[in-house]
């Protein structure tokens, strides 16, 4: 058996889902455009230069999700699906997922991002686990907190997070014949380094002179 993971934002998608999510909220007037264009501008240079603070985005992210009802939310995230992620959820990237399913690996999709936003992306693409960054919820009323809870699949967290997910599953990296991990970010250097066939998808040009150093895969999904 194979273990296949996948980034999602710029590598399964041709965008970023965190980014489409704000564009809709700007869109139904939940969020102010200009405050949050700036601080995702701002948010985006850091994740760029490898120096972004996990946290500090993550309050300014899910922020918004403790201000409205869960059956409110899941009604926009229907729409949102519709109208921002599957035009951007490339035929490329659907048969790579059903190649790696069809071969019958296990499959994951290992993000940053928040799992209410990408679990239903998840879904879609057929993909039954998601290792997300995980938003605090109310046991009481079951609604969102506007915290995290956890660890975030970021950078070195996402090894964390894998590894957790593993054993939950009674498996580790020896279980597997072999281990893929596709992502187009220099972020996710940490992951890659500890997959046996790390394919750089996409990428940006730190991960490409990498990739390209290293000997990896370079793959288009767009």
């Amino acid at each position: 058996m194979n273990l296949a993971l996948f980034d999602l934002d710029n590598t399964l998608l041709a965008g970023d889902s965190d980014f489409e999510w704000a564009q809709f909220l700007i869109s139904k007037g939940v969020v102010d455009r200009e405050v949050q264009e700036a601080r995702n501008i701002q948010f985006y240079e850091q994740y760029k230069a490898g120096t972004l603070d996990i946290q500090e985005f993550l309050a300014f992210q899910l922020a918004p999700l403790a201000r409205h009802a869960r059956p409110e939310l899941d009604a926009w995230h229907a729409e949102y699906l519709d109208r921002h992620i599957r035009p951007i959820m490339t035929l490329k990237a659907r048969t790579l997922v059903l190649e790696h399913l069809a071969a019958g690996d296990l499959c994951a999709i290992v993000t940053a991002t928040n799992s209410f936003v990408t679990g239903p992306i998840a879904r879609e693409f057929g993909i039954q686990h998601l290792i997300g960054t995980i938003p605090a919820v109310d046991v009481a009323s079951g609604a969102f907190t506007g915290a995290s809870t956890g660890i975030p699949s970021f950078q070195s967290g996402k090894i964390v997070r894998v590894e957790q997910w593993l054993q939950d599953l009674g498996l580790w990296w020896g279980s597997f014949d072999n281990s893929y991990f596709y992502s187009d970010s220099h972020n996710d250097l940490p992951l890659m380094q500890k997959v046996k066939t790390p394919i750089a998808v996409d990428p940006d040009d730190k991960l490409r002179a990498h990739a390209s150093a290293a000997g990896w895969t370079l793959l288009s999904l767009r």
